[in-house]
């Protein structure tokens, strides 16, 4: 299968040897996107929710570059810094997955890049 590199200005460029996704075929692999602006390529400031919602929001920039949207992801992994933190990110997430939203894994991990609270990569299909 042939495999597209994705890229978009509209969400953060990647900060390291990786791709924002990768498309083959209509499946959709997006690398985890943190909290940065994509026009600052600076950290957002603020709680958890602040930054669930910029993330949300390059992940959903991504997804359009890629031909294909949040309603179209089959499957997320969401990276907290803190798990205490999961009731707030899962009100955000909720507001961008409000009906049939993707199965999901959640997990604390030890530190996350730039100093990030939550981080959340994508598996979708394309329209």
């Amino acid at each position: 299968m042939e495999r597209r590199i994705i890229h978009t200005e509209n969400a953060p460029k990647a900060i390291g040897p990786y791709s924002q996704a990768v498309r083959t075929g209509d499946l959709i692999f997006c690398a985890g996107q943190i909290s940065l602006d994509p026009a600052t390529m600076k950290l957002v400031q603020g709680d958890i929710a602040v930054q669930t919602r910029r993330v949300l929001t390059n992940l959903s920039n991504v997804l359009e570059a890629a031909g294909s949207s949040l309603s179209r992801v089959m499957k997320t992994t969401v990276f907290l810094a803190n798990l205490d933190d999961f009731q707030a990110m899962n009100a955000v997430y909720a507001e961008f997955f409000a009906e049939q939203p993707p199965a999901r894994s959640t997990i604390q991990a030890g530190r996350l890049p730039a100093g990030a609270l939550v981080e959340i990569e994508a598996i979708a299909v394309a329209n």
